[in-house]
C-alpha cells in the first residue's frame, strides 16, 4: 500500500487578475500558507503558465519548479480540461464552447479542433519536461445531445461518434506515450465519458491504449446517483488521478437529476465545499489507500454557496485530516511463531 500525496489544489477556479492570484509567484505563497503541498495548474491561464513555452524549454520548466519549490509546493500535473474539450465539440455547442479557443482560430471548428489538438501534444511535452506522470484533461463530446433517446436515436449514431471520438484521441495518446505520461480524463456529465458504461466504449475503440486513464470526482458520480464507491474498485487500474470535491443529492417532488433547469443553488444535485456535502470521503480515502493509488488528493473547489477562500482553507485540513498513512505492518505480527516450510508441513500433516 501506499500513503497517498497531498494536499493539493486546482488552480482553475482561483486564477484571478486580483493578487494573490494573479501570479504563479503569488498562488504558490497563497496556497503554501494554507497548508497545500502540491498544485494542478490550468495550461490556458497565461497569467500562471506559458504551455507552449514549457513544451519547448525545460530551463523555463525548471525556473516554474524552483518557484514552486520556493514554496514547499510540487506540480501535480498540468490540466487541459479546456482544450480537451474542444477536442470533439458538436454544433449545437459551437458558440459557446468558441471561447475556450484562441482568438484566432474562433468561429472556425475545424482550425479550433486543430489547435485544441495541438495544445494537447504540447501539453505532452510540456509534462515530459516537468518530470509529470500524469495528465488531467476532458474528451469532448459528439454523442451528448442524444444521451436521452427521444426521439428514438437512429441506428449506429452513438457507435459513430465513439468511433469519430477515438480517431481523434488516439494520436493524441500516442503522444502521451512517447512521454510516458497517463492522461486522466474526468468522468463528467456534458463529456461523452460520463460515467464507466461510455469509458469502457471509448477505451475499446483506442484499443484498450495504456495512457488513457481516468481522473475519478466522485462529486460527478453522486450527481448521476452512480456507486463512486464500487466505481473505486472496478476501475482502480485504470485511475490515475483524483479530484476531492464534494456534493449532495436531494430529490424532490419537483425535480431530480436534471436539475429542472435550475441555477446550481437551486438544483437537486449540487457542488459542496468539503465535508459540506454527502461524499463519504472516509471511504474514499481506505479505498485508494488499500488500491495503492500512487497519485495526489487534489482539491477542486466548485461549491455553489461558500467564497472559495474559505473552502480552499478548510479543504486544505480536510485532506490532510482523511490521508492515511498506511501501515508497514500486520497488527498481528507480534504473534509470529516464525514457523518455517518443514513446520507448516507438519502443521499440515504432509510429509
Amino acid at each position: 500500500m501506499k500513503t497517498i500525496k497531498g494536499p493539493a489544489i486546482f488552480l482553475a477556479q482561483f486564477a484571478d487578475d486580483q493578487s494573490p492570484f494573479s501570479s504563479l509567484e503569488e498562488i504558490a505563497s497563497w496556497a503554501s500558507a494554507l497548508g497545500f503541498k502540491g498544485v494542478q495548474i490550468p495550461s490556458w491561464d497565461s497569467r500562471l503558465f506559458d504551455l507552449e513555452t514549457a513544451a519547448n524549454s525545460k530551463s523555463y520548466c525548471q525556473d516554474v519548479q524552483e518557484t514552486l519549490l520556493n514554496h514547499g509546493i510540487e506540480i501535480t500535473e498540468l490540466s487541459t480540461h479546456l482544450q480537451g474539450q474542444l477536442v470533439a465539440v458538436h454544433p449545437a455547442y459551437d458558440s459557446m464552447f468558441d471561447g475556450f479557443a484562441a482568438p484566432e482560430v474562433r468561429n472556425n471548428p475545424s482550425a479550433r479542433q486543430a489547435w485544441a489538438v495541438k495544445q494537447l501534444k504540447l501539453a505532452a511535452k510540456a509534462s515530459s519536461n516537468l518530470n509529470l506522470r500524469t495528465h488531467a484533461s476532458f474528451p469532448g463530446a459528439l454523442a451528448w445531445p442524444y444521451f436521452y433517446p427521444w426521439p428514438q436515436r437512429p441506428n449506429g449514431l452513438v457507435e459513430q461518434a465513439f468511433d469519430e471520438l477515438a480517431k481523434r484521441w488516439h494520436p493524441i495518446l500516442d503522444s502521451f506515450e512517447e512521454v510516458g505520461v497517463d492522461i486522466g480524463f474526468e468522468i463528467h456529465p456534458g463529456e461523452d465519458l460520463h460515467d464507466g458504461i461510455t469509458f469502457e466504449m471509448f477505451l475499446e475503440r483506442v484499443n484498450n491504449h495504456p495512457r488513457c486513464n481516468i481522473l475519478f470526482d466522485p462529486s460527478h458520480l453522486v450527481l448521476q446517483q452512480l456507486d463512486y464507491l464500487a466505481f473505486l474498485d472496478e476501475y482502480k487500474d485504470r485511475i490515475k488521478l483524483v479530484h476531492i470535491k464534494d456534493a449532495e443529492f436531494n430529490p424532490s417532488a419537483k425535480q431530480g437529476v436534471y436539475g429542472g433547469y435550475q441555477s446550481w443553488t437551486n438544483r437537486a444535485g449540487r457542488f459542496r465545499s468539503l465535508g459540506d456535502g454527502q461524499v463519504d470521503f472516509k471511504s474514499i480515502f481506505s479505498k485508494l489507500a488499500a488500491n495503492d493509488f500512487e497519485g495526489w488528493a487534489v482539491l477542486e473547489w466548485e461549491c455553489c454557496l461558500k467564497h472559495q477562500e474559505d473552502g480552499a482553507r478548510e479543504g486544505a485540513q480536510f485532506i490532510k485530516d482523511h490521508i492515511i498513512r498506511v501501515t508497514d505492518k500486520a497488527f498481528d505480527d507480534f504473534a509470529n511463531a516464525g514457523v518455517d516450510e518443514s513446520a507448516n508441513k507438519k502443521v499440515l500433516g504432509i510429509d
